[in-house]
């Protein structure tokens, strides 16, 4: 790691376009008065850093559950997955993570499997910390199955000031653990819907990063220190 590796971090490609438009109207503010220049500078830098995509040294071993998104957990509850999943009507436990505008907002599978649905539904753009932005807010929805037949939710939802959802991924591929699967643009929050029985390993307003921090672990396995860049 150097010095300007600490600072300069690989930006994803869905941030060129923004980031061009940021620094074209920083020439124009210029042009018009200097110190509008300097200000538009700042928010280039910023569009630039959301848009970041940093390697991440994923924690390897049987039932580790990582952490989707970079945030902090903003929920963590009893509720009924996405109907489109079709995981059946019972709660199961939901942990949120709530991403701000400073936030890394690329998304990452929590652990390995094989997606078994997917769903997108529009909605409203509520403050995605609000318990009811699980409903409301337009979402994109995949179910991960796990080999040993238990099921896990991930759930993008969009927040106040975001306005599109992203994802690369589609019914029936595999993904490892840490995986880049989407990204949400401009402040937005991810749940996790954990199977019967597992107990999250966080607590309500812990900071969490995406791919690196352990959420839960299936079973009776615990997390080990071997790990791989991702």
């Amino acid at each position: 790691m150097t010095m300007l590796g600490t600072f300069l971090k690989p930006m994803h490609p869905e941030g060129y376009k923004f980031v061009a438009i940021f620094a074209a109207i920083t020439l124009v503010l210029f042009w018009l008065w200097e110190p509008l220049g300097w200000i538009g500078v700042g928010l280039t830098v910023w569009c630039y850093y959301f848009f970041r995509d940093p390697k991440r040294s994923v924690p390897q071993g049987a039932g580790i559950l990582v952490s989707p998104a970079d945030g902090v957990i903003s929920l963590i509850e009893r509720a009924v997955p996405p109907e489109e999943l079709g995981m059946g009507p019972e709660a199961l436990v939901r942990v949120s993570v709530f991403m701000n505008v400073f936030n890394c907002h690329v998304n990452r599978a929590p652990i390995a499997g094989t997606i078994g649905a997917m769903g997108y539904r529009p909605g409203k753009f509520l403050n995605a910390s609000l318990d009811k932005a699980s409903v409301d807010n337009e979402r994109n929805s995949l179910r991960i199955d796990l080999p040993d037949g238990r099921q896990i939710a991930v759930v993008q939802i969009a927040g106040l000031v975001a306005r599109r959802i992203m994802w690369w991924v589609s019914e029936g591929q595999g993904m490892r653990t840490g995986e880049r699967f989407g990204l949400i643009r401009f402040g937005s929050r991810v749940d996790v819907y954990l199977p019967e029985g597992v107990t999250p390993q966080v607590a309500i307003g812990q900071t969490m990063v995406a791919g690196e921090t352990v959420l839960a672990v299936l079973g009776r396995d615990l997390p080990q220190t071997v790990s791989r860049t991702e």
